[in-house]
């Protein structure tokens, strides 16, 4: 093996390798910007070099830098897991000449696979099936018109050197092309250093259907079965499964076939993902290859019994495959929620920077794995990715895995930043998603007019409004008591019921409470509920039960005025629990009233303004682009909500 690795990364992929090499015995070198000073993979590794301020291009992508750091710290392997451009690709010749040795395949495969031109071409000759386009370089937004209109709308306008979503656009016209040209050209030069666009026709309505591979540089390849991918929001994975519900074994023979002969058509030898797109015949068409460990590559190693960094590696030192194609199997049924700091109520994931004031990731459920780089104190900055974990469950079947992830979300504590658990969870509970019945146009589809969160059911109403109330009381209870001795000592005897009124949406509800020991007796809507719980306050999570029913919950924040945030079934929902008397007397509070934003725009996320398009006493119509925002890589245009003089 070898003595010392640099991982050349960051996040949760970059401590995902450091445990991988702790177990091997390997030392690691962390690089760093200057904001990840104090980063988990910054202190997981044992030795950390800073390699440049925060924006990437400066620090993580800065090749001179990190062939300093190799010479300096005498690392003899390189772990790269980031886009790779064209300076990197002429650095790893150079690494390889001082006889360092890049944990990945060699850089013709790299060249030709991160090049979705060559790699489009690569895959014809390989008799790999691809996607009906234009295979070449498009010059500009003219030219991207009349080839747009030569393969017929939709079309979709990518970055050749892109992934991960950065630098697409699906276009349905000619003004939606020459825009997309344009967002696509600029985020695939700020993430990719490569401003390369290819347009290909559109499926509609596909699935997206990705095949591990693992190859040696022995001429030996497997393929390690499939991922599904098809949850997605802005062409980004949220939700992926492995095995897939949709594919039948031969189609996962011929599909796994196809992506191994590819993968020996460039000589690959590492762990690679060969993405294709599935319609409704399962049909299928190759999309893209990507030469590095993908982020849901933990599904696949909960299903194989692999640890995918370690054949890497193995792999890199010379070592041919310790398996053949028949020993791998599929044991079981595998899901991974990409939870993000982002609110899924605003476009289903808009990005949200912060300080974790308080973390604590689910790992007290079984068969439950956490892959982060953050931990509670860590900031979530608009100059990196807004993930903040992957969470996996395992299960013998497909329901088991899912009823797991239902109870890994409810049990995951996140503060300080807005995070899309609330959607996570919806999603896995959906009955199309239960079914199988899943597309790429999953979200949209399922809320098309955005996502509002979960939309509570009569009985899951009142357990709400019952188990807030309770919680209310044993508040009330709690604070006339000091060191489990009465505040006042002459104070009344005990209180044993309360009528309340708790404000919940549009609704304002009549409850009684009664206490008998530590359980309450709880009437909503004139029916009688029992809540019983150990009524930790000072814990952030809840197990309370209600009728016989057990739930998870959080209560996220409370007021003197009554006002309380409990996240119940993955949304949280804020109430306002006043006594009868306060009741009565809050109809002659003034209301506040609210603020007019329509002469104003507000960006919805912080970023950098990259362009402005109007100037003082210009006159925009509604709908018209003032500015183009860029946050955590993604460009946003900002338009003008009505028409008026700037």
């Amino acid at each position: 093996t070898f003595e010392k690795l640099l991982i050349a990364n960051r996040g949760e992929i970059a401590c995902r390798v450091i445990k991988t090499c702790k177990k091997m015995g390997i030392k690691t070198v962390a690089i760093h910007s200057d904001v990840d000073a104090n980063a988990v993979h910054v202190k997981m590794a044992d030795e950390a070099v800073c390699v440049g301020p925060a924006p990437t291009s400066k620090s993580y992508l800065n090749m001179d830098a990190i062939m300093e750091v190799i010479r300096k710290t005498r690392a003899q392997a390189v772990s790269l897991n980031v886009s790779i451009c064209c300076s990197f690709l002429s650095s790893l010749s150079l690494q390889a000449s001082e006889g360092v040795t890049f944990i990945g395949p060699d850089t013709h495969a790299i060249q030709a696979m991160g090049d979705k031109i060559e790699s489009k071409l690569l895959a014809k000759n390989a008799k790999v099936n691809t996607i009906p386009g234009f295979d070449g370089v498009v010059k500009d937004a003219d030219e991207a018109v009349r080839i747009a209109r030569e393969i017929g709308y939709p079309v979709m306008i990518k970055a050749s050197a892109g992934g991960g979503g950065k630098g697409m656009r699906i276009a349905w016209d000619d003004e939606e092309t020459r825009e997309g040209f344009r967002f696509s050209s600029q985020e695939a030069a700020s993430s990719f250093g490569d401003d390369r666009l290819l347009i290909e026709k559109f499926i509609d309505n596909p699935r997206h259907i990705e095949i591990q591979v693992l190859a040696d540089k022995h001429g030996n390849a497997l393929w390690l079965n499939e991922r599904e991918c098809s949850i997605q929001r802005r062409n980004q994975k949220v939700v992926e499964e492995a095995p897939s519900t949709f594919l039948d074994p031969e189609t996962r023979r011929a599909m796994g076939e196809q992506a191994v002969a590819l993968a020996k058509a460039v000589k690959y030898s590492s762990a690679g993902t060969v993405e294709f797109l599935v319609d409704s015949s399962k049909n299928f068409y190759f999309l893209e290859m990507n030469t590095r460990l993908q982020v849901e590559h933990p599904v696949t190693e909960c299903i194989t019994g692999l640890d995918l960094v370690q054949e890497m590696i193995r792999v890199a030192k010379g070592y041919p495959l310790r398996h053949k194609q028949a020993d791998i199997p599929i044991n079981g049924w595998a899901v991974e929620c990409r939870v993000y700091a982002e609110d899924p109520y605003k476009s289903f994931g808009l990005p949200s920077i912060g300080k974790l004031s308080q973390y604590q990731e689910p790992l007290h459920v079984p068969n439950v794995r956490v892959d982060s780089g953050i931990q509670q104190g860590s900031d979530i900055s608009i100059y990196y990715d807004p993930m903040i974990s992957k969470l996996i469950t395992y299960g013998s079947n497909r329901a088991e895995a899912l009823k797991r992830m239902e109870e890994a979300l409810d049990n995951y504590v996140i503060r300080g930043v807005a995070h899309n658990i609330s959607l996570l969870r919806e999603v896995i509970i959906h009955p199309r998603f239960v079914q199988g019945d899943i597309s790429t146009k999953f979200l949209p589809e399922v809320y098309p007019d955005g996502f509002k969160g979960h939309k509570l059911t009569d009985l899951e109403r009142r357990q709400l409004l019952a188990t807030a109330a309770s919680l209310y009381v044993v508040e009330q209870l709690r604070s006339q008591r000091f060191l489990g001795t009465p505040r006042i000592p002459i104070a009344k005897s005990k209180k044993s019921s309360w009528e309340l009124s708790v404000h919940l949406g549009d609704g304002i509800y009549p409850v009684a409470v009664s206490k008998d020991g530590s359980s309450f007796s709880v009437e909503v809507d004139g029916m009688k509920l029992n809540v019983t719980s150990e009524w930790n306050l000072a814990s952030p999570l809840l197990s309370v039960t209600i009728d016989g029913t057990q739930r998870t919950i959080q209560r996220i924040s409370r007021n003197a005025s009554g006002e309380t945030s409990i996240q119940f079934l993955g949304t949280v929902y804020k109430l306002q629990i006043l006594t009868k008397v306060a009741a009565e007397l809050s109809k002659y509070m003034p209301e506040k009233a609210a603020e007019d934003t329509s002469s104003i725009l507000r960006s919805p996320m912080p970023g950098t303004v990259v362009a402005v398009s109007v100037k003082p006493g210009d006159m925009v119509s509604e709908g018209q682009e003032i500015c183009v925002i860029e946050a955590m890589k993604m460009q946003n245009s900002m338009i003008a909500a009505k028409t008026g003089k700037v």
